[in-house]
């Protein structure tokens, strides 16, 4: 039983140095979140020219299709309705008049993806633009937009700092996780070379804490790109349905170190059980021999 309990307390503390690994990883990479623009820049190059789609494709975003746009107001008396394909057209074409990257996002970067954009890199080897800006934690006017309506430069600023205290919250929870599963780490590796059942009892609380964080943290940056993607007015904030958009690998390290958390934690508190039932069964053998 020993012998048992020993081996899950070593496989607990190894799971929890690979979660730290991943978590560490994740935390220093910047592929959390990515977007592919190519296939936008693509037709809005071809707007305006000659329309490469095939007859009959439905190029416009879904947004604008009759079944899912707001109900028009009703049409005056005598006044034709506006054709289809030029409400179609003119919905691309605010759509290409701004600009969009093929971009990776991180924790604390946001960088072009090398190799999409032949003139964003030439650009970038010029030295006009950066590959990477960082991402800020403090509140600054200068990102708002310009020449607004007062009402809806309100709402941007709200949203704002919204968004900031989700990127603050994920930022801080991970942190927090990483520092209580390597303080736990700690703590089971000496109850191991102390055959202290009750520091691996410990550890494996401290494991499942710090996979708590991690849950937080993880549901948080979640929560906060799904903000940003639905942030108000969406002309402004909003993307085209033809730029693909997903997390990327940093995000499935973060949530493979999740797991690994919580399964180290599962076996570091479940080894010192072994002990405990070993030592119960031999105690009334002692008792009697001590009589």
């Amino acid at each position: 039983m020993a012998a048992a309990a020993q081996a899950l307390s070593g496989c607990g503390l190894l799971l929890a140095a690979a979660a730290l690994a991943l978590l560490a990883v994740a935390i220093g990479t910047d592929s959390w979140y990515e977007t592919d623009a190519r296939r936008h820049r693509e037709r809005c190059r071809g707007f305006g020219h000659k329309r490469s789609d095939p007859p009959g494709s439905m190029s416009a975003p879904s947004s604008h299709l009759p079944l899912r746009a707001r109900p028009p107001r009703a049409l005056l008396p005598g006044r034709p309705p506006a054709p289809a394909p030029a409400a179609a057209a003119a919905a691309l074409d605010s759509h290409c008049g701004r600009r969009f990257n093929s971009t990776v996002s991180g924790l604390w970067r946001r960088c072009h993806r090398a190799g999409y954009e032949p003139d964003s890199e030439e650009l970038i080897r010029k030295g006009v633009i950066q590959r990477c800006t960082a991402v800020k934690y403090h509140y600054t006017s200068s990102s708002l937009p310009r020449n607004l309506p007062i009402n809806i430069t309100n709402t941007i600023r709200q949203d704002e700092w919204h968004a900031l205290h989700l990127r603050r919250m994920t930022a801080g929870f991970i942190g927090m996780a990483v520092s209580i599963i390597l303080f736990g780490w700690i703590i089971g590796v000496l109850g191991c070379c102390k055959q202290q059942e009750l520091m691996q009892y410990v550890a494996g609380l401290l494991f499942l804490m710090g996979g708590t964080c991690c849950i937080i943290s993880l549901c948080t940056c979640v929560a906060g790109i799904n903000f940003e993607l639905s942030r108000y007015p969406r002309y402004v904030y909003g993307l085209p349905e033809d730029i693909s958009h997903g997390y990327g690998w940093s995000m499935f390290c973060a949530w493979g170190g999740l797991g690994l958390t919580l399964l180290a934690g599962f076996l570091c508190t479940l080894a010192p059980s072994l002990n405990t039932s070993r030592a119960s069964v031999q105690k009334p053998r002692q008792e009697n021999g001590a009589v």
